[in-house]
């Protein structure tokens, strides 16, 4: 039977349910409602299927929260193109042509 083990860090279930309404990123949220859920009686299936999830996926967030505690459920970026980046990737001036020197420096005669 799948359980979340929040007594070996000093937690409890209410404090699971506070990181999942109060965490800044919805994944992190998101976890911490599989864990809360979990220890109020539903498995990774149930979960998984109203996530959308992999149960595999919610059953590694148990085993990773029971080994190395809440820090290691909190969403952290790892690659790809950041959310700024795309913004500024997205403005306009990023895809205006650029000029050439000799076509900026041209002599008007």
């Amino acid at each position: 039977m799948l359980a979340i083990n929040y007594e070996k860090w000093g937690q409890s279930p209410e404090f699971l349910r506070n990181l999942a309404l109060n965490s800044e990123h919805p994944r992190t949220r998101e976890r911490f409602l599989a864990l809360f859920e979990i220890s109020q009686g539903k498995n990774a299936t149930q979960i998984s299927r109203e996530t959308g999830r992999n149960h595999q996926t919610v059953m590694g967030w148990v085993h990773s929260y029971n080994e190395w505690g809440h820090e290691s459920l909190l969403y952290r970026h790892t690659g790809g193109i950041s959310p700024t980046s795309r913004k500024a990737a997205a403005s306009p001036s990023a895809h205006q042509p650029h000029q050439s020197y000799s076509e900026s420096h041209a002599s008007t005669a």
